[in-house]
């Protein structure tokens, strides 16, 4: 039964019943009751002004960091397309960047601007909304390190622009808004020679290659590593490396994460992490936490 018995008139796209198992790295699950591509901020805030306030919004950016369930999404799902994709730099160390933009452009134009610091962006395979919702992190870095703001599109359709903080972050956690959108961040490095910068970005890209099943369909990092160890070393000792439920098995290359084998559903997906998390607390006590986020119903 649909949520929403009027959508505002929008200058972007919007598409009812849109499948989004293309759209996430997975490559699973069901479909959004509405997606909608906004053509600029304006257009996002208008739109959520005039929408129903109990209909829920949610933003998606690449997909590679959730599961969609099988029932899909009800709401709306809000993707940020080019024109929330521009990098410019904003001072001698610092870029201004849109919810759009992923990791890889923004390391490399701080790469051509002679920024340093960011380099561990090109590890994250996301959009700035997400990582920044997320504080994405990785080689020793994460966002709170680099933000200096955030501006947000509110449920209510507000714009507003959030300092680092008022964000609340903690590990793979911020206390943003229900339902708001983030359209923009401004990060801030240091000054540091390109050549340097490139040289960190090439062992970053090599050492991913190296470890992570980067060509698999996958949602990268499943767990969050628990205070004082690695996810992937507790999951291993358990005996869970290549465990297969359904489609979906944990990669052998790097187990923390996990693959679709090619028809997995999401559900298959989903319960092979609560088997591995079951198998974990058995072995070692600790009860891993989800860092992929899971969103949508499941098919009754």
């Amino acid at each position: 039964m649909s949520l929403i018995d009027t959508v505002p008139a929008v200058r972007g796209r919007l598409t009812a019943g849109a499948p989004l198992a293309p759209l996430v790295w997975f490559k699973s699950g069901g479909g959004a009751e509405w997606l909608f591509e906004p053509k600029d901020v304006d257009d996002l805030s208008r739109f959520l002004t005039e929408l129903d306030p109990s209909v829920p919004v949610m933003g998606l950016g690449l997909g590679s960091n959730l599961i969609v369930r099988d029932g899909g999404v009800r709401g709306v799902v809000v993707r940020l397309g080019k024109a929330f994709a521009k990098v410019e730099s904003a001072g001698r160390s610092t870029l201004r960047c849109g919810g759009g933009a992923s990791g890889i452009l923004v390391s490399s134009t701080a790469r051509d601007a002679g920024i340093g610091g960011l380099e561990f962006l090109r590890s994250i395979p996301g959009t700035v909304g997400g990582f920044v919702r997320m504080n994405g992190g990785a080689y020793g870095r994460e966002v709170k390190d680099i933000l200096v703001d955030c501006k947000l599109v509110l449920r209510d359709g507000r714009q507003v622009t959030v300092g680092l903080a008022d964000l609340g972050y903690t590990y793979r956690h911020s206390e943003l808004p229900e339902g708001s959108i983030v359209v923009g961040a401004t990060f801030r490095g240091y000054p540091e020679d390109s050549d340097r910068i490139q040289a960190e970005m090439d062992r970053i890209a090599a050492e991913r290659e190296a470890s992570q099943p980067l060509r698999s369909r996958t949602g990268g990092s499943t767990f969050k590593n628990p205070a004082g160890t690695k996810a992937w070393k507790l999951i291993d000792a358990a005996g869970c490396r290549g465990l297969i439920v359904g489609g979906a098995q944990v990669s052998e290359k790097h187990c923390n994460f996990l693959l679709n084998l090619g028809e997995a559903r999401s559900a298959d997906i989903e319960a092979l992490g609560e088997e591995v998390r079951r198998r974990v607390r058995e072995h070692s006590g600790v009860t891993l936490e989800w860092e992929i986020q899971r969103v949508g119903v499941e098919r009754g």
